[in-house]
């Protein structure tokens, strides 16, 4: 269950770019609150207050759904100085300036350029990375946006002295996301899609632990970093230690926190901690209201591959036959049944 990226650029009160490996969509409504029509056709998207989890469905043809906000006129009063204030900027200001109008008006090229004349701005190297994760440019992007971790403690100026929102959303599953700004975590965990991208584990893995020792309470990090463990070395002892360790006293609080359970009983299960993986996965399965179908499928499959381990065929062979019920065209499933 690896985690996909989507970013977002809001280009007005309520208007939201969304740019995303799928192609580019469009969101409109209400922070919290979301309508999103794009190439995979449109989805509600419902923010919880408080909780930076954001609950998203995907609106069928047949479904009815609600009359779509007429998006405001993006604000371009200050994108557009006048003659004065261009007097107190300096070449790289008016870089990033002419980049972010051209990035609001569509030409991420035009854009792009501008910004790259601006690399010594915090923000323009952030927004260039922005839109090279766009184009697939992979190499470039990690380029800018290493130029911009190193000037984390400058990112966001610009973008707030000119009222631009850009934000980047980390999607866990198609259900939850979680959105983080023009920051070092923005920055680290873009440099974290690059590199997996590149299977560069090892460097994925250092930006996702500076990110946990920056927020070690953060479930989305603590999942994201166990997963890419048990992926670089999903047999090793001391990794397998490890992810047990990171997802030591997991209470079953939200979907994230299922995520890491499920981890956290393959970690045992590689240590051959059988009855304990069971307990955890059992406890995983106890809170299902708010769980993607696609996590509880994954946790009772690895329970499955816990009983065979443990010799207990009888619940192993009534786990797989509930998820055959379910996946009937499951190869995985379907082979345990034969087995």
């Amino acid at each position: 269950m690896g985690y996909r990226f989507w970013r977002r650029v809001k280009i007005a009160p309520g208007l939201t770019l969304n740019l995303s490996k799928s192609g580019p969509s469009l969101s409109v409504g209400p922070r919290g609150a979301k309508l999103t029509v794009g190439a995979r056709g449109k989805r509600a998207t419902v923010g919880i207050p408080g909780t930076g989890l954001f609950y998203t469905t995907r609106l069928d043809a047949g479904h009815a759904t609600a009359r779509q906000p007429r998006p405001t006129s993006p604000r371009r009063s200050r994108l557009d100085p006048g003659f004065f204030a261009k007097l107190l900027m300096s070449a790289d200001e008016k870089e990033f300036v002419a980049g972010c109008q051209a990035l609001v008006s569509g030409d991420d090229e035009a854009a792009l350029g501008q910004f790259k004349q601006a690399l010594h701005l915090a923000d323009a190297a952030y927004l260039a990375g922005f839109i090279e994760l766009k184009l697939n440019r992979l190499k470039e992007a990690a380029a800018d946006l290493l130029l911009a971790m190193d000037m984390s403690d400058q990112l966001g100026s610009y973008l707030s002295k000119y009222g631009i929102d850009a934000t980047m959303t980390l999607s866990i599953t198609d259900e939850i996301h979680v959105d983080v700004g023009a920051d070092l975590r923005g920055v680290l965990l873009a440099l974290v899609e690059i590199y997996q991208r590149f299977q560069q584990w090892h460097d994925a893995i250092a930006c996702l632990e500076r990110l946990q020792r920056l927020e070690p309470g953060d479930p989305v990090i603590t999942l994201s970093l166990v997963e890419l463990l048990l992926t670089e070395a999903p047999s090793d002892p001391k990794t397998l230690t490890r992810i047990v360790e990171l997802t030591a006293n997991v209470a079953n609080e939200s979907a994230v926190h299922t995520a890491i359970m499920l981890y956290k009983a393959r970690a045992l299960r590689g240590l051959s901690m059988l009855d304990a993986a069971r307990e955890t996965l059992t406890a995983a399965l106890r809170r299902k209201k708010g769980r993607p179908a696609g996590l509880l499928k994954a946790v009772r499959t690895e329970r499955a591959l816990v009983y065979e381990a443990q010799g207990r065929h009888r619940q192993a062979r009534a786990e797989w036959e509930r998820l055959y019920a379910e996946a009937p065209d499951d190869p995985e499933i379907a082979a345990h049944l034969k087995g």
